[in-house]
């Protein structure tokens, strides 16, 4: 068994409330850096291409107190996010997981651990990141590089020294999706969108995310202000044709392409795409509460995850939420102009912006 470990504490996205909450008699604090040891291990350091690519990922609290994690931020109900770096022969594997939109975590987001409790998860890596390359492989648990310290604060305390394995190339294989369900007259099909999740309003917010797009675009063709600076930073023509061009693809996703919002999804998030599976959109249990426009509304929301696909925008996430968005145009607007959230709020313009 090969393994190595590091000390860190996960924090959450910027809507998180810092409210303690009750487990059992007890109060569970947010995990801080220092009060949780994360162990990664694998069988053995070689592996055939027949054989998966299972890591093994400890959790253990070593602190006093009994703790909380964001479920999504560890291994505990399957890898939510990229929070592995992975490289082979020097290069980035790619990260062909889901990416989401997430909301504000409920209690069973978390993850609680009382003080000496440890938690065990496996992950097949070969089924999230490409390994078609044969090779010497660095794994190494390191969330600091995936996400800005907007809004994630704590996560940049998670990083591990790396494992090195060779392992022999596999095609990734991308996860197989239902079939598709109802056609519209918009090019729009839905899937598993029944009862208290019609279709109906899927193609509500489908039209409502197209007038967005197009408002967005109108802008960006005419006088650009502060809505622009908020979200993306400096207003120059480099940075303004790169945005224009963002969106652009999402308005030719939207009204060309054969979209399907499938609303099989039960996370609490409002949604998630797979960035190499165009144009399926899944949306879940957040995307139904939601207002049809606004902020974090349904079409908005539509626009974020339109963005993330590679052939449109190729958009990451790296700070959500208003608050945590704007604070990101301000220390990173490289970043702002690559993330989702951003897109988002430009699109939805709520409060409205000249």
């Amino acid at each position: 068994m090969v393994s190595v470990s590091l000390l860190g504490g996960c924090g959450a996205p910027d809507e998180q409330t810092q409210d303690s909450t009750p487990v059992q008699g007890e109060t569970a604090r947010d995990a801080i850096a220092g009060d949780v040891k994360v162990t990664l291990s694998v069988p053995r350091s070689s592996l055939a291409a027949r054989e998966a690519v299972m890591v093994s990922v400890t959790l253990t609290n070593v602190s006093k107190d009994t703790v909380r994690l964001l479920k999504w931020h560890t291994a505990a109900d399957g890898l939510k996010e990229d929070l592995f770096a992975v490289t082979v022969n020097g290069q980035k594997a790619e990260y062909n997981g889901r990416h989401y939109k997430w909301a504000t975590p409920v209690a069973s987001d978390f993850l609680r651990l009382a003080p000496g409790e440890s938690v065990s998860h496996d992950v097949d890596l070969g089924a999230i990141y490409d390994l078609s390359v044969t090779g010497a492989y660095s794994i190494r648990y390191d969330s600091d590089g995936h996400h800005s310290d907007v809004g994630h604060e704590g996560l940049s305390q998670l990083r591990s020294d790396a494992l090195a394995l060779s392992i022999e190339g596999r095609p990734f294989v991308h996860p197989v999706a239902d079939s598709t369900g109802v056609v519209t007259a918009q090019a729009l099909s839905t899937s598993s969108c029944t009862g208290s999740r019609p279709a109906a309003t899927v193609t509500t917010a489908f039209t409502t995310a197209q007038s967005m797009t197009n408002g967005a675009v109108t802008y960006l063709n005419g006088t650009i202000g502060p809505r622009f600076s908020t979200w993306f930073g400096t207003i120059n023509t480099t940075n303004v044709n790169l945005i224009k061009t963002h969106y652009a693809a999402i308005k030719t996703a939207f009204d060309t392409k054969s979209v399907i919002v499938d609303c099989a999804c039960s996370d609490s998030a409002y949604a998630y795409v797979y960035k190499n599976q165009p144009y399926r959109i899944y949306v879940c249990n957040a995307f139904w509460s939601a207002p049809m426009s606004g902020t974090d509304s349904k079409g908005g929301t539509l626009v974020h995850e339109m963005s993330h696909f590679t052939v449109v925008a190729d958009t990451d996430d790296w700070a959500y939420g208003q608050s945590a968005c704007k604070s990101l145009t301000s220390s990173n607007q490289t970043r702002a102009r690559d993330n989702a959230d951003s897109h988002e709020y430009f699109a939805e313009n709520t409060p409205a912006q000249n």
